[in-house]
């Protein structure tokens, strides 16, 4: 194993997309169950996590998708609801094998996200050497060429890379490719990958 690659939200930092629908609720008085059942990861989802169109786009969007008239700010504030806190002991986990493995963070992400996760997340996101998100890469998991240029730029061979992410789609694709990669379901898991990795080393 040459080096560790890990999905940010449900690995590094939970998420919660209620709180997103919950915020949304308070702000336009529809039902949070509603704006749920009316929301996609569809096409503007996903060329806004490519960088593809800016957040402003995306917002408006979501005003038709969704059928609430909330302010920028607004949809803001919930959309960053989603994260809740770091996952208790990844941070403890990583220190013990950076100095082993370096270690990089892969994430679908788009530019409002990042601006928040980069700053209330720093001290943990200083142990990676590089944080790639789609948006910069202008590709997204589960695409392959998404996985080669995270690759590429680390410098890395696909097989000498173990890749961890919490949705089952991202990890097949990454197989598919050529990395070795983890369906993170738990903490647990991550942790029985890396001992396991250790103990390979």
């Amino acid at each position: 194993m040459d080096a560790l690659l890990f999905d940010l939200g449900g690995v590094i930092v939970d998420i919660d997309f209620r709180r997103v629908f919950e915020a949304w609720s308070a702000d336009s008085g529809v039902p949070a169950a509603t704006l749920e059942s009316r929301f996609s990861m569809d096409v503007y989802y996903e060329r806004h996590e490519r960088g593809e169109i800016p957040v402003a786009d995306y917002f408006e969007s979501l005003r038709s998708s969704l059928g609430i008239r909330l302010t920028d700010k607004q949809f803001e504030r919930g959309w960053n609801a989603v994260f809740v806190r770091e996952v208790p002991g990844i941070a403890r986990l990583l220190r013990g094998v950076q100095s082993r493995f370096p270690l990089y963070v892969f994430s679908n992400s788009n530019a409002a996200h990042h601006d928040y996760w980069a700053r209330e997340y720093a001290s943990t996101l200083s142990m990676f050497r590089k944080v790639f998100v789609s948006s910069d890469l202008g590709r997204r998991k589960p695409e392959p060429q998404a996985y080669s240029a995270v690759a590429q730029a680390m410098g890395t061979p696909l097989p000498g890379i173990l890749f961890f992410d919490d949705f089952k789609d991202n990890v097949e694709a990454a197989r598919k490719v050529g990395m070795q990669a983890v369906h993170v379901k738990s903490f647990a898991d991550i942790e029985k990958a890396l001992t396991q990795a250790w103990s390979g080393k």
